[in-house]
């Protein structure tokens, strides 16, 4: 029997590697599938003095950015 190579899940993790755009609250507002963590992201910068740098939007996996 030979030896099996020992399966590193840091090699599938590069090799599917998605792309996730970031997104700010306002599209978030404007989306229409709205996800659980743009929902979160939006009440976050509903209160005054809240910074936010975006939120990963998984509707754009994998679309290339122009």
């Amino acid at each position: 029997m030979g030896k099996k190579k020992k399966y590193n899940k840091s090699d599938a993790a590069l090799k599917f590697q998605h792309t996730l755009k970031i997104v700010l609250s306002d599209k978030c507002e404007a989306c229409t599938q709205q996800c659980a963590r743009g929902i979160a992201y939006m009440e976050k910068m509903r209160k005054p003095g809240a910074i936010g740098k975006g939120v990963p939007c998984h509707l754009t996996k994998g679309k290339a950015s122009k």
